[in-house]
């Protein structure tokens, strides 16, 4: 293993408010940790909880000689254990059967200064050395040049005061290993000026022989697969650690960001580096079509083996064809145990080594297949596999129970009822659709802030090196480059125009009858409403005698409304932002939507966009979309806002746009995935609770949902989590589901009060009220985007038909937003009107502000007038 040029020191128990993030850290494969009597046994649990995630440098040289302390550090997965003496010499005495590479030496840090302490230590070329806590750079500088950058144990060296820069160049380019505390680093040094930046220092042990200095860099995936062969430089790798994604240096055209254009971007796992620092290696997950340009996941071609068999397992569980046995192994668990029962037992006597290879080919298919059902990878086996080659405490592994003898097991008969029939939904056993439950009472407002976090984005910055280079392309090539990202983007090779204009025709508007009536039903609400907060005559107020101030209103002119098209088809949308934007009186709608497969776009689109007077449907999603809506093409009409929820690519391109004066557009609100909270007293019935979470846990694997279940009991609670359980493994988009649980809550409050604390402490998107005396609760309502009251009440009527809007703040910014309405159309626009005798009420106290300000001209503006009245009245 080799050694890296940076560790990050970090501490887990009090984490730093600056410096380098935990996910940052993972992506350097590397952290120090620091263990003391007090933080023993967290350090044991952290190093379990995230082994895979980082390899473990581990300070052990204060811990007492205690060689329990010691093998248990070992055991549990410390890649590199730092010792005294007296340590390293009762883990020989042990004699556990331990690689002492793991082990490395530490200097005492009154030796650390020391010619004689660093030459008796280097001596023992099994043990690597760590020098701590170093005020000078120069002795420990000289003795590793002296003693030479090869063949030596690897030297790792932390610094008593925060180091500069050139201090730790100065020792990474003599393959020395650098512990710097993570509060002191960064990956945006451009910005965060007094920090130390991760990517120059990592790079600086970095060697080439080539004429353009560029490093060769293996990228491959989880698994260890080679995925591709490319290059890195300086930049590309300080790049790729600030946006935790893959970014290359091309030698045609500069900085490489993976997936910018293709939509194959690859999540960075960690980057190393070879024994000579003359070859990276990137480990990624690889999203999209795959690596290759020629859309493989592979430059070598299709995957095989295993990774080839982990990816059609999971295509199955997601949506086999009919007819296929995989699918019927995932439906019936006793049919899957059955085989690999069997297939272990065909292995075993085996005797030649094909039939032991067809076998044990054989079993492992059944294997995974268990496996995949359950959500585990072969990443994670290989994991499971890492920490176990890393015990030094071995069992005896004698065979257990019915199988210690070495015989079949005998059959066994079973009275019990037959099961019943297996449903056609696939789904993964041993894994209950369930949401994590935390009590309030039995945790700090600091932690119950935390556990209400949303789940996490990419990063700004991995996401904005994705929009920025579309929105650039879409203002400067116009239908050109609008054209060309949603043929790619939304698989649409055919498009010819990504402009639809009114009037549309009839054929592109064919609806059932049933669905005609629901929209019309739903327009003629949503217009009520919204009718009903029409301004019916200006604001006017005389301030003072003489003097007249009003406010009136005026529509946006040009508004451009975004409906999505992702995972789900939502004519909704169209609705919710057309019906108020005509009622406002908008003078120019445009939709813009991506395009389905064909070309072609929903009917109901169509048919909602001729209702409310669009007079263009722009067949693009995505960046794109907003830039040609915030822009103009030479076909899609500019606009002076943008309103429509979207996914975080959607949202970015928003932000981006709102902030250029180029554009002079602006947004409704900032939009997150959808999400819904619950509350719930011992009159809900969990049914209700249940589909109303489910609800919005479908929209995406990013929605978040939330119940704060007031004073229930254990049997009150298992009987909402039957509910969902059952109804979620009822719904096609069960998978989809399942992610949004993952990261979904139930938190159990003791009163009505501690319920709607924590709700406005959250402010969500969808507050639904199942509990008794609902109506008389809503006055405890601070913070959210639009309030269900009652039984009788789900969250899909607002969605649809009730005549509330459903573009509603989320992600938290129900705190300084509303939801969409009429006003979001409108503008406000006012005016003062003064008299004679108003201006001589108003004008000494305008003279003496404006003179406090030292503005002359504001004050003889005012001054020139009543100058003027004087001589007339005179």
């Amino acid at each position: 293993m080799a050694a890296p040029p940076l560790v990050p020191a970090y501490d887990f128990v009090a984490p730093p408010s600056t410096g380098l993030s935990i996910e940052s850290i993972a992506h350097l494969n590397w952290i120090f940790l620091t263990i003391t009597p007090e933080n023993y046994t967290q350090t044991l649990g952290f190093i379990t909880r995230n082994f895979g995630r980082f390899n473990f440098l581990i300070d052990a040289s204060s811990l007492p000689s205690d060689f329990t302390q010691l093998e248990s550090l070992l055991n549990v997965g410390t890649s590199k254990l730092i010792t005294n003496l007296d340590q390293l010499q009762l883990i020989r005495d042990s004699k556990l059967p331990i690689d002492e590479e793991r082990l490395i030496l530490a200097i005492a840090k009154r030796e650390s200064a020391s010619r004689e302490a660093f030459e008796n230590a280097i001596r023992d070329t099994s043990l690597g050395i760590f020098v701590p806590d170093i005020t000078d750079i120069e002795p420990v500088r000289g003795w590793l040049q002296e003693y030479g950058t090869d063949n030596r144990p690897p030297v790792y060296i932390s610094f008593e005061e925060r180091p500069t820069l050139s201090e730790i160049l100065a020792l990474t380019k003599i393959n020395a290993s650098v512990v710097v505390d993570s509060q002191y680093l960064t990956t945006t040094p451009a910005t965060e000026t007094k920090l130390l930046g991760v990517g120059e220092i990592y790079a600086s042990a970095l060697k080439s022989d080539r004429k353009d200095g560029l490093f060769t860099t293996l990228v491959v995936d989880e698994q260890g697969v080679a995925l591709g062969l490319v290059y890195s430089s300086r930049e590309s790798v300080a790049e790729s650690l600030k946006t935790g994604t893959g970014v290359y240096q091309s030698r045609k055209r500069g900085l490489w960001y993976k997936g910018a254009t293709s939509g194959a971007t690859q999540e960075l796992v960690k980057i190393d580096m070879d024994c000579d620092g003359d070859c990276l290696r990137f480990t990624v997950r690889q999203k999209g079509k795959g690596f290759c340009h020629l859309e493989t996941r592979t430059c070598f071609g299709a995957s095989t083996g295993l990774g080839a068999l982990q990816t059609t397992l999971r295509s199955r569980l997601a949506s086999a064809p009919e007819g296929s046995y995989t699918a019927r192994l995932f439906k019936d668990p006793k049919l899957l145990r059955a085989k690999i029962m069997e297939e272990a037992e065909e292995l075993c006597e085996a005797e030649t080594k094909d039939d032991v290879a067809w076998e044990a080919a054989d079993l492992i298919y059944f294997a995974l297949t268990k496996c995949v059902a359950a959500g585990v990878s072969i990443a994670d086996i290989e994991r499971n596999l890492d920490a176990k080659s890393l015990k030094v405490v071995r069992r005896k592994g004698d065979a257990k129970g019915k199988w210690a003898d070495g015989q079949k097991p005998q059959e066994t008969t079973t009275t019990s009822a037959p099961e019943k029939p297996t449903t056609d939904i696939p789904i993964r056993m041993s894994d209950r659709v369930e949401m994590t439950r935390y009590v309030a009472a039995e945790v700090s407002s600091a932690e119950l802030e935390n556990i209400l976090k949303r789940p996490s984005h990419k990063s700004s910055e991995t996401i904005m090196g994705i929009v920025n280079p579309i929105i650039k392309a879409v203002r400067t090539e116009g239908d050109k480059a609008l054209l060309a990202y949603t043929q790619k983007f939304d698989r649409c090779p055919d498009l010819k125009s990504t402009v639809l204009k009114a009037p549309y025709p009839e054929s592109l508007m064919t609806l059932t009858p049933e669905v005609k009536a629901a929209i019309d039903l739903s327009y003629d609400n949503i217009l009520k409403f919204h009718a009903a907060q029409k301004e019916s005559k200006p604001l006017v107020v005389e301030t003072m005698p003489g003097v007249q101030c009003s406010r009136f209103a005026r529509p946006v002119e040009r508004v451009g409304l975004y409906i999505p098209g992702g995972t789900a088809v939502l004519p909704s949308t169209a609705l919710m932002l057309g019906v108020p934007a005509m009622v406002a009186g908008c003078k120019t709608i445009v939709f813009a939507s991506p395009p389905r497969p064909d070309g072609s776009i929903t009917p109901e689109i169509v048919y909602i966009a001729h209702k409310v007077g669009a007079e263009a449907i722009v067949l693009a999603g995505g960046a794109q979309a907003v830039a040609a809506l915030a822009y103009g093409t030479e076909s899609v009409p500019k606009v002076d806002k943008i309103l429509g929820p979207g996914n975080q690519f959607v949202t970015a391109a928003k932000m981006v746009v709102s902030n250029d004066t180029g554009a002079t557009v602006s947004i409704d609100m900032p939009a997150g995935p959808s999400e819904v909270l619950v509350i719930a007293d011992k009159t809900a019935n969990p049914a209700f609770v249940a589909s109303d979470l489910l609800s919005q846990a479908e929209h995406g694997v990013d929605s978040q949902v939330v119940l704060i279940a007031v004073d229930l009991s254990d049997e009150q609670l298992q009987a909402i989590g039957d509910e969902l359980h059952a109804q979620a493994m009822a719904l096609p988009r069960v998978d989809i589901v399942r992610g949004a649980i993952d990261h979904s809550v139930t938190v159990v409050v003791d009163s009505i009060e501690k319920a709607f604390e924590v709700s406005n402490l959250y402010a969500p998107e969808h507050l639904i009220l199942q509990i008794a005396e609902a109506k008389a609760c809503v006055e405890k309502v601070q913070n959210a985007g639009s309030v269900f009251i009652g039984p009788w009440t789900p969250e899909s009527v607002g969605d649809y038909s009730a005549g509330v809007n459903h573009s509603l703040p989320t992600y938290g910014y129900a705190r300084q937003y509303s939801g969409v309405n009429l006003a979001t159309y409108v503008k406000h626009i006012t005016s003062s009107e003064l008299s004679f005798e108003g201006l001589q009420n108003l004008g000494n106290a305008v003279m003496d502000l404006a003179a406090v300000e030292g503005l002359d001209a504001h004050r003889m503006a005012v001054k020139i007038r009543l100058d003027h009245m004087r001589k007339s009245s005179s």
